[in-house]
This record gives structure tokens, C-alpha cells and sequence, in this order.
């Protein structure tokens, strides 16, 4: 990546745009407000406040990368997670292959970092963008963009934006996860027809198959195992039908959040083929995990012996009315935590400098700018008490927030991560 691109975050000048932080660090850079090391909760930084665990954060990024080394995994952690570069830069740092992302936009931002290897996971027909990246490609030999195919028409309206292209653009042949999945081809038979479609084009290189087995219908250990196998099955025969002679290496790809132990137990019964196989995972929540939707499927729950996940993220928010004994609101709503699969979950409550747990507190519903609390007899709640909530699902909480203090046990902020949505 480019340390130079990198460093430009830190020359960006504080000011209205980004929620939370101290209105008296209006006109200074992020890297001074940084080394000014800010205590979170009496330097100056205004509720609603999303922060990032330094120490869980850390913790995350290294058991990933245990994890991925442990199981012979090249890991492309999904970036539309965060769509941060500098925890792009810590990915890769700690080992990973590359990034994965979902459209061309986020793309663009990788590339605006310096990001040499993008694995796209879904199949991209926009002309516009498709000529972009052939020009990314054929500019910077470096670069290394691997993406989706699942449709001979698909197939059809890449070759005809790409005519042209000094480089051809890597593809994989998407593997559905079956009837009424998402994106992807559904049967084997039409598998091979894509690939054929590809080996008819000269802008396209068939290098793997890929797919997503978070889809799988009515998941179970089983049947994510036993589509798994499918996908390396196909793996298999296409190269015994000599599909991936043009590649170097031989790209076989799984692996969202939920069962990325089933990805790496079926990876490992992947035979010697006519190439190196790249055995290419895709966990991207793990890099702040949550309190919510995560924290109940990761896999870690199946396999404790591997290491445990910890939630990184916190939603400071503060209390602005207590209109009864059983009912409170605070400020923060729908336009600051994510809401999508759980509401959050009040963990502790602030006042006067001491916490404690937020005993009794539940959130039971958001609005846009407020959330609704519902308190039990033993709650202790006033009118100017800040109340840590935590988050369910990543995606949705880093999409709410620009730049986003990094904060030490203690409340010390030590970094802010920018992000691109």
C-alpha cells in the first residue's frame, strides 16, 4: 500500500464533517489532534461518540492471522466491512493476500491507497468501470484484480468493454450456494459453460472458482460442508478438463464470517492440481466483531481451542430525558447505530468518571436521533449520564461513521481511522 496516501489522512483538518469529536480541535489535522492523546471522555468529545478498542482491535487483526496461517489460508479480508485504508494497511501487514471488496467504488478507494491485489466478489458488467480497471491493469503490472463470473452473458458484456486490453482480467466462475441463493451459477453444467464462454474471450482468464457459503439455504455444519465440497469438486474436474491452463495459480475461494471453520476444513482435502492452489478465505467482520448478529455465529463459538473474538466497537451515547421511572432516551438513533439485524445493547452506564454495568437498561427501539430505553427498578439512570452501547454487525456501523477515535483501555485516544462509503 502507499504510505504516502496513508500519511495524507493524517494532513486532513478536523472540522463539522466528522460527528463526535471535540469542536474546540476545529482546523487541526487528525495527526495533531492524535498526538494530542485526548482522554475520550474528558478531552472535549461530544455524545453521540463511536469508538474503537485498541487493544481488541489489535487482538483481532493477530488471531486472524494465527488462525489463517494455522490452516494454510491466504486471507483477502472483506474490506466493504470497514472501507478503511489504514486497517487495510494492518491487514495486510499482518499477512493478508489482499483485500476483498464488492463494486467498483470501494475499488477505487484500494487503488487510491495503493491496494495491489482486489479479489471482487461479484461479477462486474459496468462498462464504465470496466474499462477503469483495465487501465489500472495495464498501467501498474503490480496489480492484481481477481473477480466474479456466473453468467454467459455476463461473460458477453465484459469481453465486448475490455476489447482492447493489453492485460486480461482474471475471473472465477461463481458456484452458487444453491436454489434461491444469491448470486452465482446454480448447476455445475452451466458452470461449464460459463467457462467455456470465458475461454472464448481473449480479455478474460479463467484462474478458479469461488463462491459464498454464508448462502447456503438453511445452513447447517453439514450442508455448508457439503457445499464446500461441491466447490472444490469443480475445482477439480475443471482443471482435469484443462479450464485453468493459462493460470499460474489456481484460485479456490469461501469463506464470509460465519463458517470460516468449515471453509478451512474442506480446504485442507483439496487435492494436488495442475498448479498451485490459492486457498483464498474471506472473513472481513472479524476485524471489529460485535455484540450482536457476530458474536453468535462466529465459529470460534464451535471451535473454542482456536481463540476467542472480542467486540472492538462501543456507541457512546449520552441521556437527555428521563420522562418516567421505567423509560429514558439518549441521543443517538438510527443515524448513528447500526439496527439492522439487532438493536444495541447497553452494556455499562458513565457518570462522574466511574462505571458500572448498566443493570436493568434495555434499548427497545431507535429512532432517528434518539434511543429508547427501558429501565427496571435497580436501574440508576440521570438526565447527563453517558451510556456504552454495544453494536450488531460491523457493515453498519463503520458505513455511520467518517473518522472514528481508536481509544485505549483507559480512554486515551491513540489514532482515528477514516473511512470511504
Amino acid at each position: 500500500m502507499s504510505a504516502e496516501a496513508l500519511d495524507r489522512l493524517a494532513e486532513e483538518r478536523v472540522d463539522h464533517r466528522f460527528k463526535g469529536l471535540p469542536p474546540d480541535a476545529d482546523g487541526l489535522t487528525v495527526g495533531e489532534l492524535a498526538a494530542q492523546r485526548r482522554n475520550l471522555f474528558t478531552g472535549g468529545f461530544a455524545t453521540p461518540v463511536l469508538a474503537l478498542s485498541a487493544e481488541r482491535l489489535e487482538h483481532n487483526l493477530a488471531l486472524m492471522e494465527t488462525y489463517a496461517t494455522r490452516h494454510g489460508l491466504a486471507f483477502a479480508p472483506h474490506g466493504k466491512t470497514s472501507m478503511a485504508p489504514q486497517l487495510f494497511q494492518r491487514q495486510t501487514d499482518r499477512g493478508a493476500w489482499g483485500i476483498t471488496l464488492a463494486v467498483p467504488h470501494q475499488v477505487r478507494v484500494a487503488r487510491a491507497f495503493g491496494v495491489r491485489r482486489v479479489f471482487l466478489a461479484n461479477e462486474l458488467v459496468d462498462a464504465a468501470a470496466l474499462r477503469w480497471i483495465s487501465a489500472e491493469l495495464d498501467a501498474d503490472p503490480s496489480f492484481r484484480l481477481v473477480c466474479y463470473v456466473d453468467s454467459v452473458r455476463g461473460v458477453a458484456l465484459m469481453d465486448a468493454a475490455l476489447r482492447g486490453a493489453k492485460r486480461p482480467l482474471d475471473v472465477v466462475v461463481e458456484l452458487a450456494a444453491g436454489e434461491g441463493a444469491r448470486t452465482g451459477v446454480r448447476t455445475e453444467a452451466e458452470c461449464a459453460a460459463v467457462a467455456d464462454a470465458v475461454a472464448d474471450t481473449r480479455t478474460l482468464r479463467l484462474v478458479g472458482v469461488a463462491g459464498y457459503e454464508g448462502e447456503v439455504p438453511q445452513a447447517t455444519p453439514e450442508r455448508v460442508h457439503a457445499w464446500l465440497r461441491r466447490l472444490v469438486a469443480l475445482a477439480v474436474d475443471f482443471d482435469k478438463a484443462g479450464r485453468f491452463a493459462q493460470a499460474d495459480e489456481i484460485v479456490v475461494s469461501a469463506g464470509g464470517s460465519a463458517w470460516f471453520d468449515a471453509v478451512a476444513d474442506v480446504f485442507a482435502e483439496i487435492p494436488g492440481l495442475s498448479a498451485p492452489v490459492l486457498k483464498l478465505l474471506r472473513s472481513g467482520a472479524y476485524v471489529s466483531h460485535d455484540d450482536g448478529h457476530y458474536r453468535k455465529i462466529t465459529p470460534f463459538n464451535r471451535v473454542p481451542e482456536e481463540g476467542a473474538l472480542e467486540p472492538a466497537f462501543r456507541l457512546w451515547t449520552q441521556v437527555v430525558s428521563r420522562p418516567s421511572p421505567e423509560q429514558a432516551f439518549t441521543n443517538a438513533g438510527k443515524r448513528d447505530a447500526a439496527y439492522d439485524l439487532d438493536l444495541p445493547f447497553a452494556q455499562v452506564v458513565r457518570r462522574d468518571g466511574v462505571e458500572r454495568p448498566a443493570a436493568g437498561i434495555e434499548v427497545t427501539g431507535l429512532s432517528d436521533q434518539h434511543a429508547w430505553l427501558r429501565t427496571a427498578p435497580e436501574a440508576e439512570l440521570e438526565v447527563g449520564d453517558w451510556v456504552g452501547l454495544g453494536l450488531s454487525h460491523p457493515c453498519t456501523s463503520f458505513d455511520k461513521w467518517q473518522l472514528i477515535p481508536v481509544a485505549e483501555a483507559d480512554g486515551t485516544v491513540v489514532d482515528y481511522i477514516r473511512t470511504f462509503f
